[in-house]
């Protein structure tokens, strides 16, 4: 009997079918610059309106999800993940002043399914669309044998531009300066596979699980986007003289901030000067991590 690939395992009317389906809201991402449409080999950006910089510097930067896409699937929300991974980017390059400018996709799975394709793509293109960013191309692949039965992976990689002199480095930060912390919308996008070791691996807790200190189920407040800080911090960046930036991702306090200081300098935190999410509280509480292990791992609401 002839075998053909959809026998294998792999569906070509599946991912044009989700092609089809995100074609149009990709296309409210675009900007005049953006010179091809979905669906050729390489994406194309005009980039001649960069004359406009003295010394313009190219900033990129790539990232994923990671298992955070199974929680957001567990609360109905894959649109999380395709906010998610968008803003990540975008607060990467920020650390370096860039401005954001476009972005590309890449979402796998072992069965393609272009329905679940289309929710992470609307929520890529909310993110997009709120950050100025063009999304200009992707990927959509079916791997059957690679990924487990229903899971997916979401990772994409984004381009921006700052002016040479206005670089971020860290460098210029000096003993006495002031440290700012911008409140963060929950987990973020790390900390998952400690957060499913805790509630989803087979003790008394669920996705619908409630807690007193929480509004919400437990997967509905993990699966919260990642927040943006473009706007916010480009407003700073404009009135004020800002000497370093750290995202806190996977890492959190501990591990990111050292990233950006001067070597013989520290920072100094007022740990109670904030107040920690309750999504942590409850984490720490019913997983009985210790304090440090939080700091490592999580944002703690920064």
């Amino acid at each position: 009997m002839p075998i053909n690939y959809k026998d294998s395992g792999v569906n070509i009317d599946a991912g044009n079918e989700a092609v089809r389906r995100i074609k149009d809201q990709v296309k409210t991402t675009f900007t005049k610059e953006v010179v091809t449409g979905l669906g050729t080999f390489g994406a194309m950006y005009d980039a001649s309106w960069l004359k406009d910089y003295k010394n313009p510097v190219l900033v990129q930067s790539v990232d994923g999800v990671g298992t955070k896409l199974i929680i957001a699937k567990m609360a109905g929300n894959l649109a999380c993940a395709g906010q998610d991974i968008v803003n990540h980017c975008c607060n990467d390059i920020l650390c370096q002043g860039a401005r954001p400018l476009t972005f590309l996709d890449y979402i796998a799975a072992a069965k393609l399914k272009p329905q679940e394709v289309a929710e992470i793509v609307s929520g890529m293109v909310k993110a997009c669309r709120e950050n100025g960013v063009s999304l200009i191309g992707g990927e959509t692949a079916e791997m059957p044998g690679v990924y487990a039965p229903g899971e997916h992976d979401v990772a994409g990689c984004i381009l921006g531009v700052v002016e040479k002199s206005k670089i971020i480095t860290g460098d210029k930060i000096q003993e006495g300066d002031v440290l700012l912390g911008l409140g963060s919308s929950g987990m973020h996008t790390n900390g998952a596979s400690l957060i499913r070791k805790i509630f989803f691996s087979g003790g008394p807790y669920d996705a619908g699980s409630q807690f007193e200190e929480l509004h919400f189920p437990l997967a509905k407040e993990l699966a919260v986007p990642h927040k943006s800080y473009v706007k916010a911090v480009s407003r700073a960046m404009n009135q004020y003289e800002v000497k370093g930036i750290a995202h806190i991702t996977g890492g959190g306090l501990i591990e990111n901030i050292p990233r950006i200081l001067p070597a013989g300098l520290a920072v100094e935190i007022k740990k109670h000067s904030w107040d920690i999410l309750p999504i942590f509280k409850v984490i720490q509480r019913i997983g009985e991590v210790a304090e440090e292990e939080m700091y490592r791992v999580f944002n703690m609401g920064i």
